[in-house]
């Protein structure tokens, strides 16, 4: 077993202390040892000791402690005249004392104090401290240099940037899938670096610094991973949250410890994740700011643009939060080029699954295009854990490959949590089931709803039942008749209960439901006047308030125009929901007879569930979206 200098120095200090102190009980006692060794179990007083000294009966007396205590031996009568031993307290006359006892012919002898434990005593109060003060130092410099415990006490101003001179991150741009405008942004960056003449030769410099942008999950890290892997370069990595301490100017002092380093290592690149950290605007505070971030903000615009300049340094940053950056922290000569991360479209999704796939064994049947189709919104973090949840399910049920079953049981997983346990046969169940088909009637139904994937009745979540839409689209656009059918869809499982069961029946279950349409039918009256009011905005981007930067600038309108939203978002809900009620009348008998379907089987796939409906009704033709890959 190897045992490392500072857990040797751990369990040497705790010796050394107790070591110490037993050391100064033990010399400290020397010069009564001897006292100690000759002394008997009986003490005796002053005054009796002079009585039988008056008497004759001492016939031996020792002076210890410079005359403070005698042991004396004495012919006791109590004792049937038997010589007996006892210490005595002296007064501290001993030279009259010795006199007597020169005049009674009394022998006595005297034992001075011992030095040598005065002497020890003093080289334990020089040797243990010594040996204490150097063993914490031995500590202290030994974890420092770790870069991490109780030797960043002496380090408090030092950098904590991982910097390696050679950045082998293991991740290359082949590795990064689905931000390909990014990749190309940043591939410019690597052959600055890597051949500046070309762009220097027509007039070009290189970039100060790029700002990554984007919803957390879509491969920023991992960008700024694979440019240190291209790169060649010494790489500085470092979070926006390792510069702040609590204590006072240790931020500004990293950030010229930071830049000192890559200046001595020029050309390099500085990676700092999650730059909002500590690139938050100054003073947004109600009352001021934080002193020690905005001093460090200081700082670090400072040394990314200021008198000296910082050249052969380009810095890449990440966040999710640019809105609440400080503006002098974005502007051209810092972060000349800010580079938006967005989740990928189909397209970028295939191949993101086709990088994760790499290492996973995939049956024939999977489709990687149909999951692409699947997943709109999902991040790159968001399929890797996709195909890794459907890993784990096909370990689990001990198959030899991942089956479009797994897939579908990951995708659910992922979007509406845990698989419940499915509902006995009860009124209850039965009401689920017409809720959720009633959502499905309506998807099915209303031409610019997205067309439905399955219903099930297996619970998962807060969720008793889910009915599944796949969009027909990435839609970055969405019409007022999409939203209005999103909301007729969404109030299809309300409808439902009220046309079935009546008014005393209606459940909780739309709750849910309820807060989406009223959300929606709010954004068509006041941010995309899509409402008799006309085509005005009364509402900016909801939004976190950012401390009290936006609490006295929020839009406001009159009482006036607060009613009247309020009256043509009922409008809005009420027209939809008039729909959603006739929609559910007219097609009773094929609602009826799935119903029992999916009591019976729990879960039913889109196009068996067209199939149904079909045979009762005519369904509107949906557009299909086939993408370009």
């Amino acid at each position: 077993m190897k045992f490392s200098w500072r857990t040797v120095l751990l369990w040497a200090l705790p010796i050394l202390v107790i070591g110490f102190f037993l050391w100064q009980g033990v010399f400290s006692s020397a010069s009564t040892m001897e006292m100690g060794n000759n002394a008997a179990n009986t003490r005796m007083t002053y005054g009796r000791f002079l009585e039988y000294l008056d008497a004759g009966r001492v016939t031996n007396v020792d002076f210890y402690e410079g005359g403070r205590t005698a042991i004396i031996d004495a012919v006791d009568p109590q004792v049937g005249n038997r010589i007996q031993r006892a210490r005595v307290d002296l007064p501290g006359n001993v030279p009259s004392l010795v006199s007597r006892l020169k005049n009674e012919g009394v022998s006595f002898d005297t034992h001075p104090p011992r030095n040598d434990g005065a002497v020890w005593g003093l080289l334990g109060n020089l040797i243990f401290p010594v040996l204490l003060i150097g063993g914490l130092f031995l500590l202290f410099r030994r974890s420092g240099s770790a870069g991490g415990g109780p030797g960043q006490a002496m380090n408090f101003g030092k950098s904590k940037a991982r910097f390696q001179m050679e950045a082998k991150t293991g991740v290359m741009f082949d590795d990064v899938a689905g931000i390909d405008e990014a990749k190309e942004e940043l591939q410019e960056v690597v052959t600055f670096l890597k051949k500046p003449e070309r762009f220097t030769a027509v007039g070009a410099r290189i970039p100060k610094g790029v700002l990554l942008v984007g919803p957390p999950g879509t491969g920023k890290t991992l960008l700024a991973k694979a440019i240190a892997g291209e790169a060649g370069v010494p790489f500085f990595s470092i979070s926006g949250s390792e510069f702040v301490e609590m204590f006072v100017g240790v931020g500004a002092s990293r950030v010229r410890d930071l830049f000192k380093k890559a200046k001595e290592n020029a050309p390099c690149i500085i990676f700092i994740d999650e730059i909002d950290a500590v690139g938050r605007q100054r003073g947004a505070g109600i009352g001021g700011g934080n002193d020690e971030r905005e001093q460090t903000l200081n700082q670090l615009l400072t040394e990314m643009d200021g008198f000296e300049g910082n050249t052969g340094i380009i810095i890449i940053a990440a966040t999710n939060r640019a809105d609440v950056l400080d503006s002098a922290l974005l502007r051209p000569g810092r972060f000349d080029r800010q580079v938006m991360v967005d989740p990928p479209d189909v397209k970028g999704r295939l191949e993101v699954l086709e990088v994760h796939a790499r290492n996973k064994k995939l049956s024939e049947t999977v489709s990687l295009d149909a999951i692409a189709r699947r997943t709109p919104g999902f991040t790159g973090a968001d399929l890797a854990n996709l195909l890794n949840e459907a890993a784990i399910l096909t370990a689990r049920r001990r198959k030899e490959a991942i089956t479009m079953a797994e897939i579908d049981d990951a995708v659910d997983r992922v979007v509406a949590g845990m698989e419940g346990t499915p509902l006995i046969d009860s009124k209850s169940k039965r009401l689920i089931a017409y809720h959720e088909l009633g959502h499905a009637i309506i998807g099915t139904l209303v031409k610019d709803h997205d067309p439905v994937q399955k219903v099930t009745l297996i619970p998962r979540g807060q969720a008793q039942g889910l009915t599944w839409f796949t969009p027909s689209e990435d839609q970055t656009l969405i019409s007022r008749s999409q939203i209005t059918a999103r909301i007729t869809g969404a109030l299809g499982g309300r409808a439902a209960e009220h046309v079935i069961f009546g008014d005393a029946e209606v459940t909780t279950g739309a709750g849910n439901d309820l807060q989406q349409v009223t959300g929606m039918a709010r954004q068509m009256v006041t941010r995309f006047g899509m409402s008799d009011l006309g085509p005005v905005s009364l509402e900016g981007q909801q939004s976190e308030v950012f401390l009290g930067r936006d609490l006295m600038t929020r839009s406001e309108y009159s009482d006036e125009i607060a009613s009247r939203i309020d009256s043509q978002v009922r409008v809005i809900v009420e027209h939809c929901y008039d729909e959603a009620c006739r929609i559910i009348r007219e097609n009773r008998a094929a609602i009826d007879r799935l119903v029992d379907l999916l009591i019976e089987k729990e879960t039913i796939d889109g196009e068996e569930f067209r199939q149904i409906v079909a045979e009762y009704t005519d369904i509107p033709e949906k557009e299909q979206f086939v993408p370009q890959l």
